[in-house]
């Protein structure tokens, strides 16, 4: 009779079990979500500008307020992008609500500091250097990038660890399940993605740096 008992328990203890990997396995999501990062589209700014390292920190300054050029339609495979993702994210920058709207049509979604672009304060240069606003820019981030110029903004040890944050959030929403699309900002999408490849996320596509431009992830 003991021995009929015992194989009862043991019965009833894998019927447990198994009753609780079958709610695990369906609490569980079918795949990991992918992760999506898009650039914005052109700004209205024009760049058809030559001045000095001083003009272009107010350059820089009205850029980051101002919003997308006009005219614009984003290509399809973004859109179809943004229809499938279960969570859609911007930035609050101007120019990057704009693309969402632009993107998304009426669809809602969500805003976020978190993603907007790394400061890029002008390099401490004379006057009588001038550029257009592409050369001054990749200077102005590479002396933010390599010299710590930050003239009182963000450095670059502060812009990596929010890089790391928004790809921790980025990760947590694709391992339920969810597909994210982030609206956000050239330099920044590029910190992002390093971070993301840092964690172990896999690249599936890198469309480099131009507006509109992808890189998308899945987790490993």
């Amino acid at each position: 009779m003991k021995g009929l008992a015992g194989d009862r328990r043991s019965l009833a203890n894998m019927a447990d079990a198994t009753n609780a990997d079958h709610i695990l396995a369906e609490a569980r999501p079918a795949r990991p979500g992918v992760i999506t990062l898009a650039r914005h589209g052109e700004p209205a700014l024009s760049r058809k500008i030559i001045f000095n390292a001083h003009a272009y920190g107010e350059w820089w300054a009205r850029y980051e307020v101002g919003g997308l050029k006009a005219g614009q339609t984003p290509p399809e495979s973004l859109v179809e992008t943004c229809r499938q993702a279960s969570v859609v994210i911007a930035s609050t920058r101007r120019r990057s609500i704009e693309t969402a709207q632009a993107v998304c049509g009426g669809r809602a979604f969500a805003t976020d500091p978190l993603f907007v672009e790394a400061p890029l304060p002008p390099p401490p240069w004379p006057s009588w250097i001038r550029m257009k606003p592409s050369h001054l820019g990749f200077f102005a981030r590479f002396w933010w990038w390599f010299f710590n110029n930050h003239g009182g903004l963000e450095t670059r040890a502060q812009a990596e660890l929010r890089s790391d944050r928004a790809a921790d959030l980025l990760i947590d929403l694709a391992a339920g399940g969810q597909d994210v699309l982030v609206l956000a900002h050239g330099f920044f999408n590029w910190m992002v993605a390093r971070s993301l490849r840092k964690k172990g996320a896999l690249q599936l596509v890198d469309e480099g740096h131009a507006y509109w431009s992808i890189k998308r992830f899945t987790l490993a």
